[in-house]
C-alpha cells in the first residue's frame, strides 16, 4: 500500500501542477490581455496627443495671420494718422496767416472808413490835409502819380 499512497501522492502532485499550470494560462492569459489592453490605451493617448499637438499647430498658424493683419491695419492707420496730422499743421498755419491778414484789412479798413469821415464832413479841408500829408513826405511825391502793379502770383501764394 505504500506504492499505491506513493502513486496517490504523486498523481495529486499532477493534479496540483495541472491546477497550477491551469492557473499559470489564465494568468498569463490576463497578463497578455492586459498589456494588450495598455497597449491600445497608449496608442489612443498617443493619438490624442498628436491631435492636440496639430490643433494647437492650426491655432498658431491662424493666430499669426490676424497678428500679421492687425499689424498692417495698424501701419496703415498710424501713416494716416500721421498725413493728418501734417495736414492738419499746415491748414493750422494757413489759418493763422489769413487771421492776421483780415486783422491787417480790417484795420485798414478802420483807417480809410475814419478817413472818410473825416472828408465827408470838410471836404475840401481833408483833402487838402490828405495832399499835405503826402507831399511832407519825400520818398512819397515821387509815387504819388505811379500806378499800382498788383499781380495775381503775388496776391495769391497758396
Amino acid at each position: 500500500m505504500g506504492s499505491s499512497s506513493g502513486a496517490s501522492s504523486e498523481s495529486s502532485k499532477l493534479q496540483l501542477s495541472g491546477s497550477e499550470e491551469d492557473l499559470r494560462q489564465v494568468m498569463d492569459q490576463r497578463k497578455r490581455k492586459r498589456m494588450l489592453s495598455n497597449r491600445e490605451s497608449a496608442r489612443r493617448s498617443r493619438m490624442r496627443k498628436q491631435k492636440h499637438v496639430d490643433d494647437m499647430m492650426a491655432q498658431v498658424v491662424h493666430l499669426r495671420k490676424e497678428n500679421n493683419r492687425i499689424l498692417t491695419a495698424m501701419n496703415v492707420t498710424s501713416q494716416i494718422h500721421m498725413n493728418v496730422e501734417a495736414e492738419n499743421a499746415i491748414l493750422r498755419a494757413q489759418m493763422a496767416e489769413l487771421t492776421l491778414r483780415l486783422q491787417t484789412l480790417n484795420e485798414v479798413m478802420d483807417c480809410l472808413n475814419s478817413t472818410n469821415a473825416l472828408l465827408e464832413t470838410d471836404q475840401y479841408q481833408g483833402t487838402q490835409m490828405v495832399d499835405e500829408f503826402f507831399m511832407n513826405i519825400p520818398w512819397a511825391s515821387s509815387f504819388i502819380n505811379q500806378p499800382i502793379m498788383a499781380s495775381a502770383d503775388s496776391m495769391f501764394m497758396y
